[in-house]
């Protein structure tokens, strides 16, 4: 039988019941969110290095909360944010008293190939696995590896210059 020669009623069985014979298998969640869980944070600082491979840095501070999760994961993401982002911003710079875990509450997030946390309404954003860390002054500054790109909706970006957001 094909789908066109049913009746509206059987059409809509099985619509909201299980399909296959077996429990579908899933990751282990500690590899879904990372070794070290999630995090993460504003980022001041990253840049291009390379296109030949695809590579990013990003800078934190080794004081940083997120700085040792990153490290343990192996991984991060960098979600340039749109011009409205500016509240995500702040709860992510820690100007808001929101931490850890509870920053992902949050936006709508998904994951790409790395498993990192990628906002769904990023302007793009870069799924990252690193490469290297290099230790430099305060910071740690980790080269990516560009795994994945998402374009998510277009139009300006936000930025952060001489103390205030501005579109790009």
């Amino acid at each position: 039988m094909h789908w066109t020669d049913q009746r509206p009623d059987d059409a809509m069985d099985g619509a909201f019941t299980a399909v296959g014979p077996e429990p579908v298998r899933t990751v282990e969640p500690a590899v879904f969110r990372g070794a070290a869980g999630k995090a993460g944070t504003t980022a001041t600082a990253v840049c291009s290095v390379s296109d030949a491979p695809p590579t990013l840095l990003m800078c934190l501070s080794r004081r940083s909360q997120t700085n040792p999760i990153v490290v343990e994961n192996g991984v991060f993401c960098v979600n340039t944010l749109g011009h409205d982002g500016a509240e995500i911003a702040d709860i992510f710079a820690g100007r808001t008293g929101v931490a850890g875990g509870d920053r992902f509450v949050t936006g709508d997030w998904l994951t790409l190939s790395t498993g990192s946390p990628v906002l769904a309404s990023a302007v793009i954003a870069f799924d990252c696995r690193i490469v290297e860390v290099r230790s430099v002054g305060s910071h740690n500054v980790f080269f990516g590896a560009v795994e994945t790109v998402r374009a998510g909706p277009s139009g300006p970006a936000l930025v952060y210059h001489d103390r205030a957001y501005k579109q790009v």
